[in-house]
């Protein structure tokens, strides 16, 4: 935010580009420093300077810096495509926030499929002992039964009872 400007400073952007006295209590050099010419040229060309004196004159002293960034870059947008002005920005990036969450998806299924290869892989090193749907899985310590969604935790064989999500049809066997 710069400061008001005075007879020794030169005067706001908006006072130069309008071509009047920028007076000390001019209502747009706080937020139209002259350094930045072009961003009051583009917000007087979209909303006009009165409509934006009014603005500003009607919202809190605080909130004036955040609206003065809004119309600028609204100003910019609609200069740069008049027809959807920062709506096409906006959905440009909708857009390419759902290209990359169907990238994000297809790279976490390949990690999956990735994953269940390794453990395909890995099954033949596993001790398989009983037969039919009731299968125990012996992994050193712990010891996980299957077919009956039940877990038994290391040689103790206290049983946890946990159902597996992907399979809640456990007294079908060989479905997954």
């Amino acid at each position: 935010m710069a400061t008001s400007s005075s007879s020794y400073n030169s005067p706001c952007a908006a006072c130069k580009f309008l071509r009047r006295k920028c007076l000390p209590d001019c209502i747009y050099a706080p937020y139209f420093p002259p350094e930045e010419p072009h961003k009051f040229a583009n917000v007087h060309k979209i909303f006009g300077a009165g409509n934006v004196s009014k603005l500003l004159k009607e919202l809190l002293p605080h909130q004036r810096e955040d609206a003065v960034s809004s119309l600028a870059y609204e100003a910019e947008a609609r200069v740069r495509d008049p027809v959807y002005g920062c709506v096409g920005a906006i959905t440009f990036l909708q857009k390419q926030v759902e290209r990359l969450q169907k990238e994000l998806d297809a790279a976490n299924a390949d990690l999956i499929r990735l994953a269940c290869n390794e453990i395909s892989a890995a099954a033949p090193m596993i001790n398989m002992q009983g037969t039919g749907y009731f299968r125990s899985l012996d992994l050193g310590r712990a010891r996980i039964m299957g077919g009956d969604g039940m877990f038994y935790q290391g040689q103790s064989g206290f049983p946890v009872n946990y159902s597996f999500p992907w399979n809640d049809n456990h007294n079908n066997p060989g479905s997954f």
